[in-house]
């Protein structure tokens, strides 16, 4: 790697990886939360299965309390969700998914004492849910705490039921970047990426690495796949004008300088191509 690939990512870029992959995991994990948690079938065989039937009237309430929980924090009331989520925990004051969301609820109020206890006590309750390490593990990168963020994302993916692991690859490649582990990033990004081809966050931000470290022939193979798509914005083309300047693809770089003109002309990235800010 080179010695500017070496350098620390532009604080600017920094925002934008960091805003993708928190969006996203916020988004998922609220997604997971609405979802409520499976009453599944044992992989024994010869146990019988967990069906609803099974469920406690207590957990069977807090379950319910939790999705309606997890729904109000989908469409921002935030303060509507928390008080479900106490009405849940009320119900069971051991129910793990109601202290995840709980948490989430204090990351978005800024609360850090309070997500970071509820983070806590959904680990005590199962040590072993991959969803409350990954969302531990996005708290402890928000807070600059790399290192033992890096350790609740590798507990997660090391959960051989999880199926989240597109999403903690990513959120853990982002959060690598941010702590000057660019190496690693790569290598956590692109597996995110192999995992999860369609997915425009995780394209984004490999394709962003791979330019940063002067592999542009990378750079260009994965964001052309999102240029190309419907899910192209502002940022991504922005990304696929400088690849295309950096292999001397002039024509190509000024289509995409076209798409952004007329489909995002009041955004930063169109001000910056504008003035030839090819390097911020």
């Amino acid at each position: 790697m080179t010695q500017a690939a070496n350098r620390p990512l532009p604080a600017r870029t920094m925002r934008t990886l960091w805003l993708l992959s928190m969006v996203l995991a916020l988004v998922w994990l609220a997604g997971c939360a609405s979802q409520g948690p499976r009453v599944s079938a044992s992989p024994t065989p010869g146990v019988e299965p967990i069906t609803a039937s099974d469920e406690p009237p207590a957990v069977r309430r807090a379950r319910i309390r939790y999705e309606l929980a997890a729904s109000y924090y989908e469409q921002g009331q935030t303060t509507v969700a928390l008080d479900e989520i106490k009405l849940s925990l009320a119900a069971d004051p051991n129910y793990g998914p109601a202290y995840i969301l709980r948490g989430l609820v204090y990351m978005r109020l800024n609360d850090a004492a309070l997500a970071e206890e509820s983070f806590r006590r959904a680990l005590q309750i199962n040590s072993r849910d991959a969803q409350a390490q990954h969302a531990y593990g996005l708290f402890l990168c928000e807070q600059g705490r790399y290192a033992p963020a890096d350790d609740m994302f590798n507990q997660a993916l090391a959960n051989p039921t999880y199926g989240g692991r597109s999403r903690t690859w990513l959120v853990q490649g982002v959060c690598q970047i941010r702590a000057g582990k660019l190496q690693d990033a790569e290598a956590t990004l692109s597996r995110a990426y192999e995992f999860d081809a369609s997915n425009p966050i995780a394209a984004y931000n490999l394709a962003s690495l791979k330019h940063r470290r002067g592999d542009h022939q990378g750079a260009q193979f994965i964001i052309r796949r999102v240029n190309n798509s419907e899910l192209a914005n502002a940022e991504t083309l922005w990304l696929g004008i400088k690849v295309e300047r950096q292999m001397n693809n002039d024509v190509a770089a000024a289509q995409l300088a076209q798409q952004l003109g007329r489909r995002f002309p009041q955004s930063t990235q169109w001000a910056a191509y504008q003035r030839g800010a090819f390097n911020e």
